[in-house]
């Protein structure tokens, strides 16, 4: 029983630092999302759903490498406050856009006039 919970502590930091990684790279890909897409809505869903899923990737990983118990409750309470947050304040977004009108855009967008005319 003693080797299997050395196995497991030696294991937990490089586990921890991957989930952090894998977090960081989630945060990087919606923030690319947000600068790619085209119109406000689909902006705000590659920023809501990268950012809850980034966040939680990121406070599992930094869970693993808490030192204490009292660390992993305060990333949890912050977990819930993100994850309870995050969508709601999405969804209002989204609503006071489409309240306000705001539409989407519909079909292909392109910048080159020769290529509407072509297409």
């Amino acid at each position: 029983m003693s080797e299997l919970i050395d196995v497991i502590m030696a294991i937990k930091p490089v586990l921890g630092a991957f989930l952090c990684l894998v977090g960081a790279g989630l945060a990087i890909i919606g923030t690319v999302g947000v600068l790619r897409f085209p119109d406000f809505y689909t902006r705000l869903h590659a920023a809501s759903v990268t950012d809850t899923g980034a966040a939680t990737i990121l406070i599992v990983g930094m869970a693993l490498l808490a030192p204490t118990w009292l660390v992993v409750f305060k990333l949890a309470a912050i977990w819930l406050f993100l994850f309870l947050t995050g969508p709601t304040g999405s969804h209002a977004l989204a609503n006071a856009a489409h309240t306000a009108g705001l539409q989407p855009v519909i079909g292909r967008r392109t910048s080159n006039p020769d290529e509407e005319e072509a297409g």
